[in-house]
């Protein structure tokens, strides 16, 4: 949820003004209705104000174009990409989501061995950069448990963190922390030249995301299954306390064993912890956020978390 700048009611899906780029509910949306400085500068002869979300509107303000500009791929309203223009959590969402699919498309038509080329950063293969990143957006192919349990603390806590600090900062610190996670855990297992395993998930980056809020309002309160309120710290710390002993314990659900890549889900709620104190004191968070699903006791995601998991 997000809060209106003009009157602080919480909003599960708020408009973003085009002009002042401010966060505002249904009431206040227009830019008439919360005194958008914009006004100050519109010259229109008629006397019409855009409502902000016609991009097409000449405002007086010239554009130097980004990316998709240059090749013509349209962004703006009613376009196809209109709804992650701004929205880059939810972009990552649906790359999740897309290539899920292709992990499944590249194994059945050219094998495991390209797609552990191409998904998964493996120890062998450290100088793989791409695997770096694209191990991020990958995840176990045999259930939807794991994209499901990084993918619903993503979409509920990853919308807040873009809205404090901004898409770019949001997409730098989601794609940084995923690959240092991963990095981080592959790193371990060739220096200890154990058995290798392969990294892939984003949990890494979904933990930094939840660390990073914790930081910022320890007492906010997650809803569990929309029933059960809980205070982010709580949940932080069991996940904290969870990949600790998931890192140091023996018997081959530690360092090198199981399935779950403990050592990047710790990195991952370091880095999140660190940033969120070089920030802190910066942005105004809401009271309480509504947050649902998983898939057991061990709270989002299920028991075990997210699970940044091994091939």
């Amino acid at each position: 949820m997000s809060e209106c700048d003009a009157c602080g009611k919480q909003e599960n899906m708020p408009y973003q003004c085009g002009h002042c780029g401010g966060t505002y509910c249904a009431e206040h949306r227009l830019p008439e209705a919360h005194d958008c400085p914009g006004l100050d500068n519109w010259s229109d002869p008629g006397g019409v104000f855009d409502s902000g979300f016609d991009e097409s509107v000449d405002t007086g303000q010239t554009s130097g174009g980004g990316v998709v500009d240059r090749f013509g791929i349209d962004t703006g309203p009613g376009g196809p990409l209109a709804y992650f223009r701004g929205n880059v959590t939810y972009l990552f969402l649906a790359i999740m989501g897309i290539v899920f699919v292709l992990q499944h498309v590249v194994t059945l038509a050219f094998g495991e061995q390209v797609h552990q080329a191409l998904f998964v950063l493996h120890p062998n293969n450290p100088e793989y950069v791409w695997t770096w990143f694209t191990s991020i957006f990958s995840h176990a192919r045999w259930g939807l448990f794991h994209i499901f349990g990084n993918g619903i603390i993503i979409y509920f806590f990853g919308r807040i963190v873009e809205q404090q600090i901004g898409s770019k900062k949001f997409a730098i610190f989601f794609l940084v922390s995923g690959a240092l996670a991963g990095l981080g855990q592959v790193g371990l297992q060739m220096f200890l030249s154990g058995p290798a395993y392969g990294v892939i998930g984003a949990s890494g980056a979904a933990l930094a995301i939840m660390a990073f809020l914790t930081v910022l309002k320890p007492d906010l309160r997650v809803y569990l299954y929309f029933l059960i309120p809980v205070p982010i710290w709580a949940i932080t710390g069991f996940y904290f306390l969870l990949s600790i002993a998931g890192t140091f314990s023996i018997g081959g659900t530690g360092l090198l064993g199981g399935n779950i890549a403990h050592l990047a889900h710790l990195i991952g709620l370091v880095i999140g912890l660190w940033y969120g104190q070089r920030i802190k004191g910066q942005t105004r968070m809401p009271g309480q956020i509504q947050f649902g699903g998983g898939g057991g006791p061990g709270g989002p995601g299920g028991p075990g978390g997210p699970g940044r998991r091994r091939p």
